[in-house]
């Protein structure tokens, strides 16, 4: 399931990654960006309900341990936020017909925004409390904080993509290039994680 997880997720941050690479839009159309973003939260989407169903407490895993608390903790907050994005990316391919904007597209990526940014801390916080503070190398820990570098992307990609009462976006430059800067930074982040053997297959 690891392994379906990693993927899902390299999957979803390529979609996003490429809906939202530098020229992409006016090479196609923004409708083909959002729709390509669209797609890519439904994988966030099921990656981070694996994750979360891998991280809940069972025999093996003690639910006294606070690596494991907080491991549970972020997925349940990651998962929130990913559902924030289903609904964020789907309102943006019908924002023409979607006349309060401000509720539909840009409270929700606010919302999953800041998710993902507690999720990220929650992640690192795990991490340091398995491995400790001195693997600063480890393939787990590169990945959390990579992770987290993603979420201060899509944070940012967030305050550029506020809607303003007219219905025009604040900064449309830093929404794309956050979301762009935060889909690779996962995309690296899940890359990580993948098990070796698999990474050792090219995928």
């Amino acid at each position: 399931m690891l392994r379906a997880q990693c993927r899902l997720f390299m999957i979803g941050s390529s979609l996003f990654a490429i809906g939202t690479a530098p020229g992409f839009a006016a090479l196609h159309s923004a409708n083909a960006s959002s729709l390509l973003c669209f797609m890519g939260s439904w994988f966030f989407t099921s990656a981070a309900l694996i994750q979360l169903l891998l991280s809940r407490p069972s025999m093996s895993r003690s639910w006294d341990m606070p690596s494991m608390r907080a491991e549970y903790l972020s997925a349940a907050i990651q998962l929130f936020g990913t559902l924030n994005f289903n609904l964020s990316t789907g309102a943006t391919l019908w924002a023409q017909r979607v006349p309060p904007r401000r509720l539909f597209v840009w409270w929700p990526d606010a919302a999953g925004s800041v998710a993902f940014l507690l999720s990220g801390a929650l992640g690192v916080v795990a991490v340091t409390l398995t491995v400790g503070l001195v693997r600063v190398t480890s393939r787990l820990r590169l990945a959390a904080c990579t992770s987290m570098m993603g979420s201060i992307a899509f944070g940012a990609s967030a305050v550029g993509a506020f809607i303003t009462k007219a219905g025009s976006t604040e900064d449309p430059q830093l929404a794309q290039m956050g979301t762009f800067v935060g889909a690779l930074c996962f995309l690296i982040a899940a890359r990580l994680r993948l098990p070796k053997s698999s990474v050792a297959h090219g995928f």
